[in-house]
């Protein structure tokens, strides 16, 4: 029997194709040779080799609906610039752990490591801690929402004067900490919207603690990101069915009073705003199940706002 870790074959026979596919979908997209060999970390020959069709990798990597999905996915990304190295090293790390789960990584470990073959082997996801793979499920979600709301040219005439944040909590949150968000806020800069860094996890101050009101109310509500209000934004959320509630602009226990607001309410709205107070910007909350939902509202309404 050879031993063999699945690390080897991430390394030996995972890398190489997904290095071989992209270096032909980035080619498609118009990139150099020499911008796709500093993008994949490897010798401008290496991507010649590539495009030549010399070395294609493991077909039972190439033909995976997954791994297509996510090269081209990634591929634009770069090819546009709306991905950075951050973003598409989490794609890649997610596809290798679905492969690793009875997938087609398995396959080549059996095909490997015979004495495996019929086991039914879950070595590699055995033991997961849960915990950490929920703080994973988070923060991709309240990335890609960071991406949506940057990427839509309705959004920068809405982001307040202090900045907007996109924030999501883990299940049962129960403090700040347990919320990722964007650290120092994004703002409207020159027409656009600008990104600072990754969501990080107690990032967020208002955005988070209106989540944790949200969230004692109807735990399953655990996105939020906030914009400025407007009558335009408010109408436009009426016209989209949508509930809304005002609560008091002072920061002093808000999140106890928001909760109370909502519980004596007996519901969440998905439109929480406050019309501002001496010093305290007039500020609106869009929640939702997640980050990626409450921005996707958020957006539905600032595109008729």
């Amino acid at each position: 029997m050879t031993l063999q870790l699945p690390s080897e074959i991430v390394v030996d026979r995972f890398l190489p194709t997904v290095r071989s596919m992209l270096a032909v979908e980035l080619d498609d997209r118009g990139l150099a040779q020499q911008e796709i060999a500093a993008k994949l970390g490897i010798s401008q020959a290496a991507v010649s080799k590539y495009l030549s069709g010399k070395q294609t990798g493991e077909p039972r990597f190439a033909e995976d609906p997954r791994m297509v999905e996510t090269v081209e996915y990634i591929a634009e990304g770069f090819a546009t610039g709306t991905l950075d190295d951050y973003e598409a090293l989490s794609e890649l790390l997610d596809l290798i752990e679905a492969f690793e789960d009875r997938g087609p990584i398995c396959a080549v470990h059996e095909e490997e490591m015979p004495a495996l073959a019929g086991m039914g082997c879950d070595l590699c996801v055995r033991g997961q801690d849960h915990r950490l793979q929920a703080e994973r499920d988070v923060l991709r979600n309240v990335r890609h929402a960071v991406r949506q709301f940057a990427n839509t040219p309705a959004v920068g005439d809405h982001v307040p004067n202090v900045g907007s944040n996109i924030g999501m909590a883990l299940p049962a949150a129960d403090e700040e900490t347990d919320i990722a968000a964007v650290p120092g806020r994004v703002h409207a800069m020159g027409g656009r919207v600008n990104v600072p860094s990754n969501p990080e996890f107690g990032a967020s101050q208002h955005v988070a603690r209106t989540i944790l009101a949200v969230m004692a109310v109807d735990s399953e509500i655990r996105g939020a990101v906030n914009l400025a209000t407007s009558e335009a934004l408010l109408d436009s959320a009426a016209e989209q069915g949508l509930d809304t509630v005002v609560f008091d602009a002072s920061y002093e226990n808000r999140t106890e009073r928001i909760r109370a607001l909502l519980e004596d309410r007996g519901s969440v709205p998905r439109v929480l705003y406050h019309e501002g107070a001496f010093g305290i910007e007039p500020i609106t909350y869009v929640v939702g199940t997640s980050a990626v939902e409450a921005v996707e509202t958020a957006i539905d309404c600032l595109r008729t706002a």
